[in-house]
């Protein structure tokens, strides 16, 4: 029998590949800008030319309305972070403000309620309110430099939720000071603190990761940082159970970074599962993950944003 080769070998892969999931939203957000008449990149019609159109990355008017506003409301203080590349059609900032904006502009986030509820998840109690772009400087002492900031946040009387949102990415982004050539990735936790730049200008993630129970999973444990490359992840997630609230990861179930699944439907792995077994038991009933896919059927359930949720699904390629 002839040998199979590595090239055969790779079309009985049983999961879908990411490069194929990003192509197809290349290809969605092409033609809904060009559909449109944008001005795009000369080489990339999936983009925006220039970072000033990012209004244009957004279906409602209103919503870009909104983002101003915040934009505005924030000069003096921490700035309302837009993201480097919000004009980019496969923006996660823009996807958020896309899905999640007309619901906080329009006074109604039922349909996000019922989406979480459907997640066994405790709604926040009383008047909810929904702002993007949230941080604190004080829970890690992050006195200087970008703090950690949750994309949404979700407050009300109680069990705040701190969501994450996720298109088209690969990761939780890493440790910058790892990424910069200035560690070697090397777990200091938990007799070498000393030797972890962040710990040493006064930074508490590990602080934080000691008090909130971390330090029995094998992760934290290992040779090698947690941090170094699951950085975003143990900060956000930390953030939410130091204000005793629940984290969220919204994402795209089609993107298997996140969760890689087989034609049966089955998830046989991904980032989530692999870092969910990081979290202490206690607080596993205080994290979750919620997809693109499950709010837009809530939304569409709930018949009340006829205006604008189909053109949501054609621009990221979910018709």
């Amino acid at each position: 029998m002839k040998n199979i080769n590595s090239r055969q070998l790779a079309r009985t892969w049983p999961y879908t590949r990411y490069k194929s999931f990003e192509a197809s939203l290349r290809k969605a957000a092409e033609q809904w800008f060009s559909e449109r008449g944008c001005e795009t990149h000369h080489r990339m019609g999936y983009c925006l030319a220039r970072h000033d159109l990012w209004p244009m990355n957004l279906i409602c008017e209103d919503v870009a309305d909104y983002i101003r506003q915040e934009q505005e409301r924030h000069l003096g203080e921490d700035s309302f972070p837009l993201h480097k590349y919000l004009h980019h059609g496969l923006s996660s900032q823009a996807m958020a403000f896309n899905l999640i904006g007309p619901l906080i502009v329009r006074n109604d986030l039922g349909p996000l309620k019922i989406a979480i509820e459907r997640l066994v998840i405790d709604w926040p109690g009383g008047d909810v309110a929904a702002v993007f772009e949230h941080d604190d400087r004080s829970v890690f002492n992050e006195d200087n430099g970008q703090p950690t900031s949750i994309d949404i946040i979700l407050s009300g009387t109680c069990n705040s939720l701190f969501i994450e949102a996720k298109l088209v990415e690969r990761e939780f982004g890493g440790c910058s000071v790892f990424a910069g050539g200035d560690c070697e990735g090397r777990n200091p936790y938990p007799d070498l603190l000393g030797e972890c730049y962040l710990h040493h200008i006064g930074r508490k993630y590990w602080q934080r990761l000691d008090g909130l129970g971390f330090s029995e999973a094998t992760l934290v444990n290992g040779a090698i940082c947690p941090f170094a490359n699951y950085y975003q992840f143990f900060r956000e997630a930390m953030f939410a159970f130091a204000k005793q609230g629940t984290f969220l990861l919204l994402h795209d179930a089609r993107n298997p970074a996140f969760l890689r699944s087989t034609d049966d439907g089955l998830a046989h792995g991904g980032l989530w599962p692999f870092l969910y077994e990081a979290i202490p038991q206690n607080l596993r009933h205080r994290v979750g993950r919620l997809t693109i896919q499950m709010v837009v059927e809530a939304i569409q359930e709930s018949g009340g944003h006829e205006d604008w949720i189909e053109d949501f699904k054609k621009k990221y390629g979910l018709q």
